[in-house]
């Protein structure tokens, strides 16, 4: 198999907005003004490394973008408009390149999802399965996860979120990148619905503790377990949890529910 030097920056910023090819989402969405909560940051959880993607994703990514990638804009989605269907939504937050995501959205066909992420050979993968398998319920935001949660997502909208295995940021210097802790909990609470859960993975121990710590002081949010989930058998073992398994890491698992007051 080829692969194709890609500069992953500056593919990144290439949407469907810049193109012309809008998605179907214009009914029912509501602008959100530049002045109204802007959501300004200067720490991101996430950064856009340079890497190679197979000559198969970059051409998914070039052929298929427009038609299962939605843009971000400064408007609240509608699900009924891009799914069709009023299904339950969960969005699952850095999706590395999709492979479990694809699998979950191929088992339940009743549920929508909402893949973000930032890994522009990830995105080309996700895509090329989105359409071999011809799933209706699985769409794309190449973004920042917190700028879409924050200016497309509506509150009590999500029923489930799912980060699975997300940069640690293992450098004490860089914990303030990590996603799974308050004000960004916070925000994840909001967006559910009442009865909603957030679902977290990771085999990088320190950042379980952690985000089991943040977790239980986010007000709106209530531990399924008394502490570590049990294994949720229904989510795919992906190739990067078998090399954590590999290398003697542990696989901690957090369930949090909205509180239904």
């Amino acid at each position: 198999m080829c692969e194709c030097d890609i500069n992953v920056g500056s593919l990144g910023a290439n949407s469907r907005a810049e193109t012309g090819q809008m998605p179907q989402i214009a009914p029912g969405v509501r602008e959100v003004p530049e002045n109204e909560n802007p959501f300004f940051r200067t720490v991101h959880t996430y950064v856009i490394r340079a890497g190679r993607m197979t000559c198969g994703e970059r051409k998914n990514y070039a052929e298929l973008k427009s038609a299962w990638c939605i843009p971000f804009e400064r408007r609240t989605l509608s699900v009924h408009d891009i799914f069709g269907n009023t299904n339950p939504l969960t969005i699952e937050i850095g999706f590395g390149m999709g492979h479990a995501t694809s699998l979950i959205a191929e088992q339940h066909p009743d549920m929508n999802y909402i893949g973000i992420e930032v890994h522009v050979p990830g995105v080309g993968r996700l895509l090329g399965d989105i359409n071999q398998k011809q799933l209706k319920n699985l769409y794309i935001i190449e973004h920042d996860a917190l700028d879409v949660l924050d200016c497309m997502v509506a509150d009590n909208s999500v029923h489930a979120f799912h980060v699975f295995f997300p940069d640690p940021w293992p450098k004490k210097k860089h914990h303030k990148r990590r996603l799974m802790q308050r004000p960004h909990t916070d925000v994840l609470a909001a967006k559910l619905v009442p009865g909603g859960t957030i679902y977290f993975v990771t085999d990088w121990k320190a950042y379980a503790e952690q985000a089991l710590s943040e977790l239980s002081d986010t007000p709106k949010l209530h531990n399924r377990y008394e502490s570590f989930a049990e294994p949720q058998t229904w989510r795919p073992r992906t190739k990067f949890e078998q090399k954590g398994l590999n290398a003697g890491r542990v696989i901690h698992e957090l369930v949090f529910e909205k509180r239904e007051d």
